[in-house]
């Protein structure tokens, strides 16, 4: 038996077990997004866009310790979003008080952006033209205006 010193073996590589793709995306933390009505602050002004991160496990498990939370299971939508929200237009401080006063309309749309990129990683969803059956893609974070 031949005994190898091991302090002179090469380390082993790093195996990448996913597939040569021609084109690999950066892995991306923030999306921006256009809110269909807007945040109302206390001075009347108007917000629209934001930032929403990836959320991590902790952000999904410290609201379930939350007393609101506990009494109604539907206020987790509004912690977790008051977690992963970085900003609405110029407000930076985005808590539970800011969530709670957007439009139905912006917090349905904020709750599928929060599915969206936590599950998908982006903000497209590939959609079929149901005239012509064209595919393609459509940003589903209404980054441009007039979209939603």
């Amino acid at each position: 038996m031949r005994r190898t010193n091991t302090a002179t073996q090469q380390p082993p590589s790093i195996v990448d077990d996913e597939p040569d793709v021609a084109v690999r995306e950066p892995m991306r933390t923030e999306f921006a997004f256009t809110l269909p009505r807007g945040y109302v602050d206390d001075s009347g002004t108007v917000h629209r866009s934001g930032i929403m991160r990836l959320a991590t496990a902790r952000d999904e498990l410290v609201p379930l310790r939350d007393d609101r939370v506990r009494e109604n299971s539907a206020y987790l939508t509004v912690v977790l979003l008051a977690r992963v929200i970085t900003s609405i237009g110029t407000v930076t401080d985005v808590h539970v008080g800011v969530v709670e006063n957007l439009f139905a309309a912006d917090l349905a749309f904020l709750q599928d952006m929060y599915r969206q990129i936590n599950s998908e990683g982006h903000t497209r969803a590939a959609v079929r033209c149901p005239e012509c059956a064209h595919n393609f893609e459509v940003d589903l974070s209404g980054s441009r205006l007039g979209e939603s």
